[in-house]
């Protein structure tokens, strides 16, 4: 028997080993939160199997199938990125968790990466339930998957940030309430259900910058009307990305 045989190694574990392991943690945190769940998978599906069947909002000419799904989709990764995200995280910073996490071999950019890994996740979890329901209900759509793939992303990264800078600044109970009020508000102006166009031309033009309108805007102009790669709404939603996660990085507290 060799020396050292059973000597002790401690030591962190690999890098990649401790993110995806970190990642697997968050996502069944996500998928196990009731709250959460009823904002990402439950209220999504309702508004679009209600919309879809009752003749409740004029969507326009087409199918309404047709014109919810891309704005149910944008919702989708709203309440995912932004405000599960933004709630869970909030929490965990008044607990202490991720004080305690700050000091385990994980690095604070490694957390940060399992929780976008696990955010992502979840969508994809949501897109897929979602197009399901939706061919279901007779969708058609149309467009570029690239184009489709680089809203969700761009639309991920705005929202990751802008939920991570108010988890990061506010106290939970404060986090909690900001991030269940901005959801409503956005649902309700940010052309998910209700068209834009049916505004006031002033503030059509103030709604149309928000991430959730050129989230929801550009995944209808591509999947619902065929539409190229929508540079405006990419531009909008890279300004918000780069302005929420480059704010959350400066001003994140994590106690």
């Amino acid at each position: 028997m060799s020396a050292g045989t059973y000597t002790p190694r401690p030591g962190a574990a690999p890098l990649p080993r401790m993110i995806a392991a970190q990642t697997a943690l968050e996502t069944r945190m996500l998928l196990r939160n009731g709250e959460q769940l009823l904002l990402t998978v439950v209220i999504p599906t309702l508004l679009l199997v209600l919309f879809s069947s009752v003749d409740i909002v004029d969507t326009g000419s087409g199918e309404p199938v047709d014109f919810l799904t891309p704005g149910v989709l944008a919702l989708a990764v709203m309440s995912t990125a932004f405000t599960g995200q933004a709630i869970a995280t909030g929490f965990e910073r008044r607990y202490g968790v991720l004080k305690r996490l700050g000091a385990s071999p994980l690095p604070r950019w490694g957390l940060m990466t399992a929780k976008t890994l696990a955010v992502l996740v979840t969508e994809v979890l949501q897109v897929v339930l979602l197009t399901v329901i939706a061919f279901a209900l007779g969708w058609s759509p149309q467009g570029s998957p690239l184009a489709v793939l680089l809203l969700l992303v761009l639309g991920t990264a705005a929202f990751s940030g802008l939920g991570l800078l108010m988890a990061g600044t506010l106290k939970a109970e404060a986090t909690l309430a900001a991030a269940n009020l901005v959801f409503l508000l956005l649902l309700v102006g940010g052309g998910v259900i209700v068209p834009l166009e049916k505004f006031p031309d002033a503030v059509q033009s103030v709604l149309g910058l928000l991430p959730i309108a050129a989230l929801s805007d550009g995944l209808r102009d591509v999947l619902q009307h065929g539409a190229g790669m929508p540079w405006g709404d990419l531009g909008i939603l890279a300004v918000w990305a780069v302005l929420g996660l480059g704010a959350a990085a400066r001003f994140f507290r994590w106690e």
